[in-house]
């Protein structure tokens, strides 16, 4: 073999190792890349929270997961009715879903099981009540602060909530998100209202 071809060899090997080297380094790029925007959208856009508990029946249901969305009060408050993944107020390790029930700097009253805002004569209007409720239902008097929010669960007669809790009112710093859809099991999938 002369000193040209060996050049030439050399040089192909080169290339070659090169090329090898590219390949495994575009691969590490990219599965850092996705490990950074996974690690980015679970900390800064979404939440996932699993429903231990009967709480919010028949809305989701014990065991179910659920997608929050840590974005959605960016531009927009918190409404009435929405359901909430949120830091528990008596222990802030802990993660709970309810839905909202008052607003910041409003008068609630609970009467039998309905409940009366800031005085009203009608009570709030609640479809999404898993049955009847009857088990604590009153009378309780909220004055919540200015910004704070009352939740309950959806199963009255079986949620540990805001009627039982030390500090019974939620500081809008520790909501997480609010809850978009179930996505486990399966049959439950569906978008939460």
């Amino acid at each position: 073999m002369d000193e040209q071809s060996r050049k030439e060899k050399r040089k192909s090997e080169e290339e070659a190792a090169r090329s090898i080297i590219w390949e495994i380094f575009s691969w590490i790029f990219s599965f850092a890349i996705a490990l950074v925007l996974a690690l980015a959208l679970k900390n800064y856009v979404i939440i996932n929270a699993e429903v231990p508990t009967g709480s919010m029946e028949d809305t989701i249901m014990p065991g179910d997961r659920l997608i929050g969305n840590r974005l959605a009060y960016l531009n927009e408050g918190v409404l009435r009715g929405d359901i909430i993944i949120f830091e528990y107020p008596d222990n802030e390790r802990e993660i709970y879903v309810k839905r909202v029930v008052g607003l910041p700097g409003e008068t609630i009253d609970i009467v039998d099981g309905k409940i009366y805002i800031n005085g009203a004569a009608e009570p709030m209007r609640e479809d999404y009540l898993k049955e009847q409720w009857t088990v604590q239902t009153g009378p309780y008097h909220f004055e919540i602060p200015e910004d704070c929010y009352l939740v309950l669960g959806d199963n009255r007669n079986d949620s540990w909530d805001a009627r039982y809790w030390k500090n019974c009112y939620l500081r809008e710093e520790k909501i997480l998100g609010k809850a978009l859809f179930v996505y486990w099991p399966f049959h439950d999938f569906g978008r939460l209202k």
